[in-house]
């Protein structure tokens, strides 16, 4: 049996990185263009070449969203499109909708296609459809329960089996959804959603004079379209038993913080799991990890069944209990001392945690002494992204991440 594969967002080449250090097996990317996240920084053309480069070097993989639902204007790019991604060696593209697919089947024939959760694949048959039309992979929709889950992938057993595992999730749970449309102008089907089921909103019922009550849910109204953001981390063993290859974390467009704490947290569950078997779940240090970083309440959505408690009301999302300090550039041994780049301010005399996928991670460092690069001594840290030499007899790695507690 093979290895879960976990599969991580990258919204530009430093958040590939990123992945790929704290653990991603694979990565998915889009375009300038064709894509669901069209405000993400996203990847040139040139891009795109050196990110599979880079990650088929490290044994590693590139899958490319072209998830928008096309209109005749777009056939011929795509088609243009599909060609270059199949002439890079991308390990896969990740398409909604059908004429698309039809189109990449057509013009790049030995491009492996991944059927976006955009397309809303809720039952066995439907698999096996989009197995018989060559496509490698089903993204499936987040309604489904393990239950169906685990039936879809003994149907069709040679599908590959792909569900989201964590992160933000639409209001429309699989993602067609028309309020950015209708609030902005903006298209969501078209890559350019502004979220606006997080906004805060006030419920009106008319009353019998045709005006509008107002109805509260306190006094600062409330997010009523605003989901709860999806945690399985504790059900690893069960999507493993329902044959689930690979586990997918949302957020093209989320921090390199939130990347790196998240990847993390499940690359550790992940090989605890493979070495302790459901036990690992009973180190909370997961769960906690996973409460560091930006985030709003977790939920399980359908996992577990019906599930009329998904909605988060109470506001768009908390800060985690830590925030993003420093970035380490690399370490110095001869002097002991590590380059950093600075993100939130900090002084001497604060206590840094370690943020790595090595054996430092949440270790301590107590900010005893640093310099500017020229040797002039820092006491208070405030120029962002300066570059500061930071002294401790703990060897840092570049790439490490330095936070502290809110």
């Amino acid at each position: 049996m093979s290895k879960i594969e976990l599969l991580s967002p990258a919204g530009d080449m430093n958040k590939l990185k990123t992945a790929f250090y704290y653990g991603a097996d694979a990565v998915y990317i889009g375009g300038k263009s064709m894509s669901l996240r069209a405000l993400a920084g996203n990847f040139t053309n040139e891009e795109l070449v050196e990110a599979v480069e880079y990650a088929h070097k490290l044994g590693k993989k590139v899958y490319v969203t072209v998830n928008i639902f096309g209109k005749n204007e777009d056939i011929e790019t795509a088609e243009e499109y599909f060609k270059f991604l199949e002439k890079i060696n991308v390990d896969g593209a990740i398409v909604s909708d059908t004429g698309l697919i039809y189109l990449a089947r057509t013009v790049a024939p030995n491009l492996k296609i991944n059927l976006s959760t955009q397309a809303n694949t809720l039952n066995y048959k439907t698999v096996e459809f989009w197995k018989n039309q060559g496509l490698t992979r089903v993204i499936l929709a987040r309604e489904l329960s393990l239950k169906e889950i685990d039936e879809i992938s003994k149907k069709v057993p040679d599908m590959e089996i792909e569900t989201f595992i964590h992160g933000a999730m639409c209001i429309s749970y699989s993602g067609r959804c028309l309020l950015s449309d209708y609030r902005t102008g903006r298209k969501s089907n078209r890559g350019e959603c502004v979220q606006a089921c997080r906004w805060q909103y006030e419920i009106r019922e008319k009353g019998s004079n045709s005006d509008y009550v107002e109805i509260e849910e306190d006094e600062r109204g409330t997010y009523i379209l605003n989901s709860k953001d999806l945690n399985l981390l504790d059900y690893i063993a069960e999507l493993d038993s329902a044959g689930v290859c690979s586990f997918k974390v949302e957020g093209r467009m989320k921090s390199e913080y939130y990347l790196a704490t998240v990847i993390n947290a499940y690359r550790r569950a992940i090989d605890s799991y493979y070495a302790n078997g459901k036990q690992y779940k009973t180190d909370q240090t997961f769960q906690t990890e996973l409460k560091k970083t930006a985030h709003r309440e977790f939920t399980t959505a359908y996992l577990l069944g019906e599930n009329d408690r998904t909605v988060n009301y109470n506001d768009s999302q908390s800060k985690g209990t830590h925030k993003f300090i420093a970035k380490v550039l690399g370490y110095d041994s001869e002097e002991k001392c590590a380059i950093i780049e600075m993100r939130n301010r900090f002084k001497v005399g604060d206590k840094l945690e370690i943020l790595s996928p090595n054996e430092t991670f949440n270790k301590i460092i107590q900010v005893e002494k640093m310099t500017d690069l020229d040797g002039k001594e820092i006491l208070d840290a405030k120029l962002v992204q300066q570059k500061i030499k930071l002294f401790t007899d703990i060897p840092l790695a570049e790439g490490d991440i330095l936070r502290n507690e809110i």
